[in-house]
């Protein structure tokens, strides 16, 4: 016989257990963040269902325990939440709204909380649409990179109203440890564009300076140091240094493979040059440092981690004494 006690133990956990699994979440869009995302879902106890261009990305979630969908469409009509993490705005507008996208089949009620980086204006447009389909939409773009989206420690910016950001909170915990509700819809994207202008700004920074003084003689682990003691100290330098051997688990060390391309950090920077000409707001270094990762792209590194301006600088501008 059970007590009492334990009778309401075994009955709350039964409880969260239904709960959690009672819902099926789709994930399309699983890439070098969506796919860990999708996972920290999984390990959360949520049924998945998943949908990628690429097979085998959708393969290694199946051997988690997702099932796999044919189309986004297909998605839709199996999930009662669905994540999508796409690259810019016109996949979400495709995936959403093109034909076999959400759309076309999505459920009354379902919500729908779209983690990829796009410009306000068209995360506010594909929202009202999904109005119209008696669904809710939030932007929830994130930053921490892919050692966030594994370790399911990502910062979520979320635009929305205040029970929807309520609604959507439990599953966004389950990949994310610093959940913030920005505001409206489309303001979840505003804060986004703006830290990954900053981002941008100050990886070019910590690459010249780390260029300059290793250039001149100095150790670049011993500059590190400095600087990550010193009123340099930021994200950039201290986690994700941009110059190979500093940081043994950044893509600078690895060949600048994995990581944020750079390629999406010239479209995050685009977007932010964007939105300033779109109130007349200058954005000096923004611009150029929107001008300086085109370049890169240009040159064909548009897929290595967007650290590799480091390796461009310390290239392309030999020291000629």
């Amino acid at each position: 016989m059970f007590s009492s006690k334990n009778s309401l133990l075994l009955f709350k956990n039964v409880r969260f257990m239904s709960t959690s699994s009672s819902k099926t979440v789709g994930f399309i869009g699983l890439g070098n963040m969506g796919g860990h995302q999708a996972i920290n879902l999984i390990k959360k106890g949520h049924n998945l269902v998943v949908f990628d261009m690429s097979k085998d990305n959708m393969n290694r979630l199946k051997e988690k325990g997702a099932k796999i969908a044919n189309s986004p469409a297909d998605v839709a009509k199996q999930a009662d939440v669905i994540v999508t993490m796409l690259p810019a705005s016109a996949h979400v507008k495709s995936v959403y709204c093109g034909e076999n996208g959400i759309f076309q089949s999505v459920k009354p009620g379902t919500l729908l909380l779209d983690s990829s980086t796009i410009d306000p204006a068209t995360a506010r447009e594909v929202a009202s649409i999904a109005k119209k389909h008696q669904s809710t939409m939030l932007d929830c773009p994130v930053s921490g990179g892919t050692g966030g989206a594994e370790a399911g420690t990502l910062t979520f910016m979320v635009g929305g109203s205040e029970q929807d950001f309520n609604n959507a909170k439990p599953y966004l915990e389950c990949m994310g440890k610093n959940i913030v509700h920005c505001g409206d819809v489309g303001t979840g994207q505003v804060a986004k564009v703006c830290n990954n202008l900053v981002l941008g700004i100050s990886m070019i920074a910590v690459s010249e300076a780390m260029n300059l003084g290793v250039k001149q003689g100095m150790d670049p682990k011993k500059l590190a140091g400095i600087f990550n003691t010193s009123s340099a100290r930021c994200w950039t330098s201290e986690l994700y240094n941009p110059c190979p051997g500093v940081i043994e688990t950044s893509p600078a060390s690895r060949g600048y493979t994995g990581g944020f391309g750079s390629a999406l950090m010239t479209k995050d920077l685009g977007l932010a040059v964007d939105s300033a000409k779109s109130i007349g707001e200058p954005l000096l270094l923004g611009n150029s440092a929107h001008q300086l990762y085109t370049l890169l792209v240009a040159k064909g590194d548009g897929q290595k981690d967007f650290s590799v301006v480091y390796d461009f600088l310390n290239k392309n501008f030999k020291n000629s004494n």
